[in-house]
């Protein structure tokens, strides 16, 4: 039943979930009912007081999802179109838990699996696999976001340890992860390296987080700006394949993939919506859904929903392939962000006044898609990536390492 209701709206127009194999169909309605049944009644009051449900972490953790697509580890070893569908189902859920586990599961536990060592991989990857320790991932800086590749933050090298000193902001999960990744430039090669903070029961010497206010959406997840003054971290908390920008860029590129994803699934959380509130509302003694106007929007929102799907469910195919390529990830970042905003904004219009009621859930998806339209690099960062790709020429200015 679960599995019918996309369909019952037609949201899966071009029939994609017959493409499903039944491991990938069996994890996105369990994620799907996760969201229906723990996710949907209680988030708004969160998203409206800005407060994290600490008590949904464990909840969490009973899906088995931690991890996505590593191999091993106690992770679940799903396949790259499953993982873009727990990320578009949690998206419709609520955007706000969709980035805190998008952080622990594809960032920090992504990092660590991209350019960890064994040791560090079976150190710190089954405790996140469980989420009995959360991770955060710590690249963007106060006067560096799109420029990331120019972060301040520096490491030096002293005996058997490193020494961080600088500032990070919008770390999501950064003000409670037991686990941080901490991107720094070395003082001794200018080149970015990567470092794992274990944050224990007494925390981090030198280390402080202060949660960011003020946000208009994804309220219900902390980020935090982080300072970081004379953190000493061990030589073994170095990953040892974090050496450059270029290794940093190997897991952006990854998660886009999952980015692209998230907007899809606000987008069909507020296309539902707006079909259901069309057919029950009535606006001179008929039907809102009768009138051509509205017929027409809901059209184009739902083509718009295919259009992204189709590209979502091809770029799975290519990764799956090892032939996706950081313009493809960009592409599909920059239309789903897009075209994703523009859906919600159009459902909001359809409900009216009652549009920006967060009972009717679309406010909420139009707030977060701003910030998914920005985060993981801005529409313009992925147009400039894109089209590297296409002329073979850097427009960004050349990077320092």
């Amino acid at each position: 039943m679960i599995a019918d209701v996309a369909t019952s709206l037609g949201t899966d127009f071009y029939g994609l979930d017959e493409s499903l194999t039944q491991e990938e169909r069996q994890i996105r309605d369990k994620v799907r009912e996760f969201c229906d049944r723990e996710l949907i009644p209680v988030m708004n009051d969160y998203w409206d007081r800005a407060e994290f449900p600490f008590e949904m972490i464990p909840k969490f953790a009973e899906l088995g999802i931690a991890g996505s697509t590593i191999q091993g580890y106690g992770c679940p070893g799903m396949s790259n179109l499953a993982t873009g569908l727990v990320g578009m189902e949690l998206a419709r859920g609520d955007g706000s838990l969709n980035t805190f586990f998008g952080v622990h599961s594809g960032l920090a536990m992504g990092t660590i699996d991209i350019l960890g060592s064994e040791e560090q991989k079976e150190r710190w990857l089954p405790a996140m696999a469980k989420m009995e320790k959360i991770g955060a991932f710590g690249l963007t800086e106060p006067d560096h976001g799109s420029d990331a590749v120019a972060l301040e933050t520096m490491a030096e090298q002293d005996g058997d340890e490193w020494i961080l000193n600088g500032k990070k902001k919008w770390i999501g999960n950064g003000s409670f992860a037991d686990i941080i990744i901490i991107f720094a430039r070395s003082m001794e090669d200018g080149q970015i390296k990567g470092f794992v903070l274990e944050k224990g029961d007494e925390g981090i010497e030198g280390f402080s987080a202060e949660i960011q206010t003020g946000k208009m959406g994804k309220r219900a997840v902390w980020q935090a700006e982080l300072t970081l003054e004379n953190v000493r971290v061990p030589a073994a908390n170095k990953l040892v394949g974090a050496n450059s920008f270029k290794d940093t860029s190997k897991v952006l590129t990854a998660t886009r993939y999952g980015v692209a994803w998230e907007g899809v699934g606000h987008a069909i959380a507020s296309y539902e919506a707006a079909v259901t509130y069309a057919k029950e509302r009535e606006i001179f003694g008929r039907s809102e859904a009768s009138y051509q106007l509205i017929q027409n929007k809901l059209a184009n929102m739902l083509t718009e929903i295919t259009n992204m799907q189709l590209m979502c469910f091809r770029l799975a195919e290519l990764l799956d392939q090892g032939k996706m390529t950081p313009g493809m990830a960009s592409m599909a970042k920059m239309n789903t962000a897009k075209k994703g905003k523009q859906v919600c904004s159009d459902a909001r219009d359809i409900l009216g006044g009652n549009g920006i009621l967060l009972e009717y859930q679309i406010a909420k998806h139009l707030a977060d898609m701003e910030v998914v339209y920005t985060y993981e690099g801005t529409d313009i960062v992925q147009s400039l990536i894109l089209g590297r790709e296409i002329t073979g020429v850097q427009a960004f200015a050349p990077p320092r390492d």
